[in-house]
């Protein structure tokens, strides 16, 4: 196991106002919702954003970054990019794909080169190629969900700019679809056992930790103008193995909600905040601490 890299429990807290967090493609781009009404937002959409961020190396984010990563920025791109060419990455991976060895894989250009692949993970494979290219990543963020149901608001949009001829304006009928306001709880998980397998390094997570404060503040649509992190808790285990269950820290900093759990907040006072780790579990971790406050 990496003696590196630390187990870690983390929590993000999101409080989405007036915004569609994660459009759902199954219900016509409406914010993701369970029958229940209770909201969600896909792990999948949380990793776009980081990787949207850091893929970027011009943008004043990654130039600010430390000199770790912007002197060796060729070591920290996205694999999981829109314009990627599957043949050139193939040959990154392996001479040979039909055949895997461990240790000449973590020499590779491709475990070299994209971030993403070392810490979350990699399910790209060619076709003949051998499985062992898969890897699980050493980070996993679950789904988000929030702690009461969310209600969605529609509006149509107009637009002075035609879109149809014979026509001097448009509309989109319902196309402005945002939830009015929730607080969605996404656990995410550091796992050094598999970093030998992907060659995650230690300023791999280190990278995370700057980039997830950014998120979405670097990363605003029309149409996701105010999401907010209010937290971004991560707790370090005592060992490797974990010193603490995961479920009793995330249970111990998930905001309770005042009043009827079962409507729709209006605002962040509808909570009662979690700003620190009780003392009962402080002492069975080695680091508890916000991202957002760093």
């Amino acid at each position: 196991m990496s003696s590196e890299i630390k187990r870690a429990t983390g929590l993000l807290v999101i409080e989405v106002v007036n915004s569609n967090a994660n459009g759902d493609p199954d219900r016509e781009s409406d914010p993701r919702q369970r029958p229940n009404g209770i909201g969600e937002i896909s792990p999948v959409s949380f990793k776009r954003k980081l990787r949207d961020l850091l893929e970027d190396h011009d943008s004043d984010f990654f130039q600010s970054l430390p000199d770790t990563y912007t002197k060796n920025s060729d070591n920290y791109c996205i694999l999981e990019s829109r314009d990627r060419e599957l043949g050139a990455i193939t040959k990154e991976m392996a001479h040979d794909i039909t055949s895997f060895d461990q240790k000449e894989f973590l020499k590779s250009t491709f475990v070299k080169k994209y971030w993403d692949a070392r810490i979350f993970g990699n399910t790209f494979l060619e076709k003949g190629a051998n499985k062992n290219f898969i890897k699980t990543g050493v980070v996993q963020f679950g789904v988000g969900v929030s702690i009461s149901p969310i209600n969605t608001i529609r509006h149509s949009n107009t637009q002075k700019a035609p879109r149809q001829e014979g026509k001097n304006a448009g509309m989109a009928p319902l196309a402005f679809r945002v939830v009015e306001h929730g607080v969605y709880c996404m656990p995410f998980f550091v796992n050094p056992n598999f970093a030998h397998k992907t060659g995650c390094t230690e300023q791999d997570i280190a990278l995370l930790k700057l980039l997830i404060p950014q998120a979405y503040d670097l990363n605003r649509s029309a149409i996701r103008t105010d999401v907010r992190i209010r937290h971004a808790w991560y707790i370090e285990h005592k060992n490797a193995l974990g010193s603490c269950p995961d479920f009793m820290l995330l249970e111990a900093l998930t905001p309770k909600r005042i009043g009827d759990t079962t409507i729709a907040s209006t605002t962040w006072a509808d909570y009662e905040d979690k700003t620190a780790l009780p003392e009962e579990l402080i002492g069975r971790v080695s680091l508890a601490t916000d991202l957002m406050l760093i």
